[in-house]
């Protein structure tokens, strides 16, 4: 890694109420070389952390979030370039080598890391690994480090912290590992916390713990913490002070309430309006950002932002536009030169992201009981055996992932299925996309019984039943292209149409321009890809589209779009949508009708409104409450509720 410092660049404003910055970062640039040119991956990057303060940094995917927190932990590889200045305790941290940093690495600063598996090692328990935190930067015996662990656990909030020392990585879930990344970067009582992605594979429940569990972090060791995220309403809940990047850049700084009650980039508006709500009905579509993030190789000398901003005008295009102050007292600057006229997101009164037009419902005004019943589903079972033996395998129990499952979805509707992980959404899913129900089980597909099927007939049955998938990387065939993805179920279903002609018509309703069609899935972005799986899914006319947590793994501004995508299909061609997801806030936006799952049974289930607005079990109270609003002072307002057994036993 090549380094080098620079004084240069627009100095962060100090607030003396807050003392001194524990951490300055001014003009942080990173670049890094590829094949098709040197990446410039951060660009310009100013801030000041404050001791007992969170700034939260947001930003797309690719905006140079995460290559910031390495860049100051001095994580990035041998072959990046780093220039500017990185003040800690009066040292400049961008000169230290390695085994420099690796004194303050874990000990002055902690890292809780996105994905908790692969940051704890697997073949050593989890006691071996807090020690070993402990004893790198401390003279303690390893009983006392032991006692320490221990004290640690306790404090994240493991139960038995004593006998779960002795527990491997594997043996914990992934909420639980999550709290022992937090235990080992609190172990030495850093002054700097810095959590990237913390939650992004978490269920609502566990995130709200997690996010609960670095505040105490926090408040215990009295550290600076940077929140790196996508998801304003964790911002929102969590954060002092917000820094918006994009292109590798700040774009917007501030106070988290200025950021929210009063933006002025437009790129923050737009991330604003994509994130839905789970404390408001859905009465319009959401406001999205068109486009996609900028490649940052060989950029253009002009606002990053403006190919894809409703406002941008000639001059945007003549050079980057610095930052500016527009409030000293909230600290707020904003990098657009339209800034002044824009006042409570909006543009002379107007908004800034005109609201998109849906097509008219295929259905509206025919009441729910007079439309057709795609999908009827009758005491829906599926069980598990328990073995145990290595050699001779003998069944010690069993596993009810499934319990007397009953619902239907008529045409033209999306009803959700929603709940933690391990709560058997999923399995429902695939024991309906089986359409060989077990005995005492049944299953109607457009009227069909599917106990009655044979192969062909059940074949030709899934032409009406197709199923959208979570990842939209994996799930495509990285060698095959978009033509030949969306033929494949043509060819297996046999389509006997002109396919060509279906193909181009299928990329048109999607959004996707035809003349890519000859492409790679690797030559899309995620949001892209999503909608070629959706184009698949579409491609043999189904009734029924199974929905498997679409949208989860796409950045706010891109989930949008295509969930405004979803609700466009489902009016203009009448589509039943059977949908699972974690986020209540997707779901309160699209779904007509919503089924609370807890441990294979439906607990509670209803239109989404009432849901949503009078929940009735503990559980689905729960739920909403862990959902974080995108509005600080409603989301630092609210009283977390957690459910027990015992409350399900008092119902």
């Amino acid at each position: 890694m090549t380094t080098s410092i620079s004084t240069s660049g627009g100095a962060a404003p100090q607030n003396p109420s807050y003392g001194d910055p524990v951490l300055s970062v001014r003009d942080l640039h990173v670049s890094f070389p590829s094949e098709a040119g040197v990446v410039s991956a951060v660009r310009g990057v100013d801030f000041d952390l404050y001791r007992g303060r969170t700034l939260g940094i947001v930003g797309e995917s690719g905006s140079g979030k995460s290559v910031t927190s390495m860049a100051v932990m001095g994580l990035l590889p041998e072959y990046a370039k780093v220039t500017g200045s990185v003040m800690y305790g009066g040292e400049e941290l961008l000169t230290k080598n390695d085994r420099e940093m690796s004194k303050i690495r874990g000990k002055e600063i902690g890292m809780i890391f996105q994905d908790p598996l692969s940051a704890l090692t697997p073949v050593y328990d989890i006691g071996t690994q807090l020690v070993e935190a402990l004893q790198a930067h401390n003279n303690i015996p390893k009983g006392k480090a032991l006692d320490r662990a221990a004290e640690l656990l306790d404090l994240v909030g493991i139960p038995e912290p004593k006998k779960r020392l002795k527990s491997f990585p594997h043996e914990f879930s992934g909420g639980m590992r999550q709290r022992v990344v937090i235990a080992i970067a609190i172990a030495n009582n850093p002054n700097i916390i810095i959590a990237d992605e913390p939650t992004t594979a978490l269920d609502v429940t566990i995130q709200a713990q997690i996010l609960d569990v670095i505040k105490v972090a926090q408040r215990e060791t009295g550290a600076a913490c940077i929140m790196i995220t996508h998801d304003m309403g964790v911002v929102a809940g969590t954060a002092d002070d917000v820094l918006v990047m994009y292109g590798g850049r700040p774009v917007e700084k501030g106070d988290v309430h200025t950021i929210f009650k009063q933006p002025r980039m437009p790129y923050s508006i737009g991330l604003l309006g994509s994130t839905p709500r789970v404390d408001q009905p859905s009465t319009e579509p959401l406001t999205y950002i068109e486009g996609t993030p900028p490649k940052l190789v060989n950029m253009q000398a002009r606002c990053q932002f403006a190919p894809r901003c409703p406002i941008a005008v000639d001059a945007c295009l003549q050079g980057e536009p610095p930052m500016i102050a527009v409030d000293d007292a909230a600290g707020h600057q904003v990098a657009c030169i339209r800034h002044e006229e824009i006042q409570d997101g909006k543009l002379n009164g107007k908004p800034l992201y005109p609201t998109p037009v849906l097509p008219e419902d295929k259905y509206a005004g025919i009441p729910r009981e007079e439309r057709e019943v795609t999908l009827e589903v009758e005491n829906l079972n599926k069980e598990f055996p328990l073995t145990k033996g290595a050699l001779v395998k003998r069944r010690v129990g069993t596993v009810h992932a499934v319990k007397n499952v009953s619902f239907d979805l008529r045409a033209g509707e999306c009803m959700a299925i929603v709940g933690e992980s391990g709560s058997g959404k999923t399995t429902t899913l695939l024991e309906i996309m089986n359409l060989d129900p077990a005995p005492g089980s049944r299953i109607v597909i457009c009227g069909e019984d599917a106990s009655k099927f044979n192969t062909a007939s059940r074949q030709k049955a899934r032409r009406n039943l197709q199923m959208v998938f979570q990842d939209p990387m994996s799930s495509l065939n990285p060698r095959m292209t978009v033509k030949e993805i969306i033929q494949e179920p043509l060819d297996a279903l046999g389509y006997e149409g002109d396919k060509d002609a279906r193909i181009a018509e299928l990329m048109r309703t999607v959004g996707l321009d035809e003349s890519q069609i000859d492409r790679f899935p690797g030559h899309f972005s995620g949001g892209q890809r999503q909608r070629i799986g959706l184009a698949r899914a579409l491609a043999t006319n189904p009734a029924i589209i199974v929905l498997d947590e679409p949208v989860s793994a796409l950045d706010v501004s891109i989930q949008a779009g295509v969930i405004n995508l979803l609700e466009s299909l489902k009016r203009e061609l009448g589509l039943s949508y059977l949908f699972v997801a974690h986020d209540l806030s997707v779901v309160r936006h699209l779904s007509d009708r919503v089924a609370v799952m807890y441990k294979g049974d439906f607990v509670e289930f209803g239109e989404a409104d009432d849901v949503f607005d009078n929940p009735q079990h503990p559980y689905t109270k729960a739920l909403l409450s862990a959902i974080p609003i995108p509005d600080p002072e409603v989301e630092r307002g609210r009283k977390r509720i957690r459910y027990t057994p015992t409350e399900e036993a008092a119902q």
